[in-house]
């Protein structure tokens, strides 16, 4: 982890340089502005990272110069191979931003939509047991 906090750092410091720099090129203040708030998130990253890092202890293989690729290797987590709830997730997120320049009635049924899209993403995989399955 040591080197993804100093890589958020190093982003971090670049983009406020650059910010400096566009703000003595005489740019204007909409730019210089997104480089600072670029600047505070990479920060707020490597921050995150950095004091995760020194909690846990844990030296990654990412940071050992002679780690191997299969080093890394392991479970990363269960991903869905054939989940169809992303689609009615984006279709909802994509009508609530539609629904912002549509009207407010079109904002509480993409709303409605989202939140119920959402849930089904969520709980897809908490089936209950049926009642005559041994535990």
């Amino acid at each position: 982890m040591k080197t993804n906090w100093q890589l958020f750092g190093g982003l971090s410091v670049f983009y406020v340089l650059m910010a400096i720099v566009y703000f003595y090129v005489g740019g204007e203040a909409v730019g210089i502005t997104g480089m600072i708030l670029a600047a505070c998130l990479a920060g707020m990253v490597g921050f995150y990272v950095w004091f995760t890092q020194k909690r846990i202890g844990q030296i990654l293989p990412e940071d050992r110069p002679t780690a191997e690729i299969a080093d890394g290797a392991g479970e990363l987590g269960f991903y869905s191979p054939h989940s169809w709830w992303p689609l009615p997730v984006a279709m909802s997120a994509m009508a609530m931003g539609i629904s912002l320049v549509i009207g407010w009635w079109l904002t509480l049924i993409s709303l409605g939509a989202l939140v119920i899209s959402i849930i089904g993403f969520v709980t897809e995989y908490e089936k209950p047991l049926p009642e005559n399955a041994s535990h």
